[in-house]
């Protein structure tokens, strides 16, 4: 029996539409889908809604739950990753409130930035036991991550972990419907070409019937910048650098050293920044939980519809070798020629039963280029500290974060670090 094995399937929601998209995917009736999860509440919580699904779908699948992990990789033809290390409390907490003792302010910190480097720090032991596992019972796997920090983490599993592994980021999917709602613009019938870095990667080309759409975008865009708007970041970016970036305004805001400045304050207001917009989601997320729970345990007639995460159709993709394209994030194999070949890089990808085959993109614009280079030199820098240990790499990479070096001197940055890892304590065990 094929095998699909989730990672972290106490992320309930998450875990039913993937897997529930699955259960609709005629080429993988009969897969079992394998459920792990540290917590075992919410494991059984995934597995009875899972089971509910599986009766109202019909799927043939099969549903089985693990408390032993290497057994629920053993023999597995596809794993999913969607843990989180540490969670709200204490690390999320933690990565918020040490830094605003020294005046560093955040939005998401998950992907660069100094709470970047941190869950990156602390997820990457974990996923490192991940792929000693798949080496040793699933070698021949896809590994589909869709945890944070995408480009580090699948960075390290495929060079680090010896997995065959690919990222998966909503931005990719997300950008041209978001956009052109946005501005009243028709999307049907757009062609587009994204590529760049996880949460960094630009529109580079957006057309219809042959007619470039870029001039017009760009004359609403500076037309809606004159009012507030959830999206001014983005705008402000593409005014400026020419081109649209995929990830949302608030995770932006603190991948550049231009929005989030003491010596600035007024910008905050200006740009429509929300600030500690991550703590409050994981509040507001936890507090509707346990109604969700209760709903969703309690439905037995509960149904879904195949949603647009990219998982079932790679899959299926696999199993049928019928071609579908995605967005992916995979290592820098000469793909895109002005990024070090050391990067994880976010392009479009060509999916059969070869795999997940990426496409050739060249230089990008020498200005996108850059931008993404300054959030490269941390991704790296955060691998070097991880896999020799040194600490003062730690630095190196918080030294070169844009953001938190255009505001913190570098005595204060590695103070900062210092109490970073002093707080975590347990949770960074090879730095304490």
């Amino acid at each position: 029996m094929s095998k699909i094995t989730f990672l972290g399937a106490g992320s309930t929601v998450f875990a039913k539409n993937v897997l529930g998209d699955c259960m609709l995917t005629p080429a993988l009736q009969g897969f079992e889908l394998a459920l792990f999860d540290i917590d075992p509440v919410r494991l059984k919580d995934s597995e009875n809604i899972l089971s509910n699904l599986k009766k109202t779908t019909g799927s043939t699948c099969v549903i089985r739950s693990y408390t032993d992990r290497k057994e629920a990789l053993r023999g597995a033809t596809y794993v999913v990753n969607a843990i989180q290390v540490g969670g709200y409390d204490p690390c999320t907490i933690t990565d918020f409130e040490i830094p605003k003792k020294y005046g560093l302010r955040q939005t998401i910190a998950d992907t660069v930035g100094i709470g970047g480097i941190f869950r990156n720090l602390r997820t990457i032991p974990v996923m490192l036991d991940f792929a000693a596992d798949v080496r040793e019972v699933c070698p021949d796997a896809w590994f589909l991550n869709y945890t944070n920090p995408m480009a580090v983490l699948t960075n390290v599993m495929n060079v680090y972990g010896g997995v065959r592994t690919v990222g998966l980021c909503h931005s990719v999917q997300a950008c041209i419907p978001e956009l052109f709602k946005s501005l009243g613009l028709e999307q049907e019938g757009v062609k587009a070409k994204i590529a760049g870095i996880n949460h960094m990667a630009w529109l580079l080309e957006v057309s219809k019937d042959g007619v470039d759409l870029y001039p017009e975008i760009k004359k609403r865009a500076a037309a809606k910048q004159q009012e507030k708007h959830h999206d001014m970041v983005r705008f402000e970016m593409m005014l400026k650098f020419g081109y649209y970036i995929t990830e949302s305004s608030e995770h932006n805001a603190e991948y550049h050293p231009y929005f989030i400045k003491r010596a600035y304050p007024e910008l905050i207001e200006r740009f429509n920044i929300p600030l500690d917009e991550y703590p409050r989601r994981c509040v507001s997320q936890i507090e509707r939980w346990e109604t969700m729970r209760e709903e969703l345990l309690g439905n037995q007639d509960l149904r879904h519809e195949r949603s647009n995460e990219y998982a079932s159709y790679i899959f299926e993709a696999i199993e049928t070798n019928q071609p579908f394209a995605i967005g992916g994030n995979v290592m820098n194999t000469g793909l895109i020629t002005n990024l070090p070949k050391e990067a994880c890089v976010e392009v479009p990808c060509l999916v059969n039963r070869s795999g997940v085959t990426p496409t050739f993109v060249g230089d990008l614009p020498p200005q996108c280029a850059a931008l993404n280079r300054t959030n490269i030199n941390t991704q790296l820098l955060t691998i070097e500290a991880a896999i020799t240990g040194k600490k003062e790499h730690i630095y190196h990479a918080a030294m070169l974060d844009p953001h938190t070096s255009a505001e913190l001197s570098m005595d204060d940055i590695v103070s900062l670090c210092d109490d970073l890892i002093a707080t975590h304590g347990a949770w960074l065990p090879a730095y304490v």
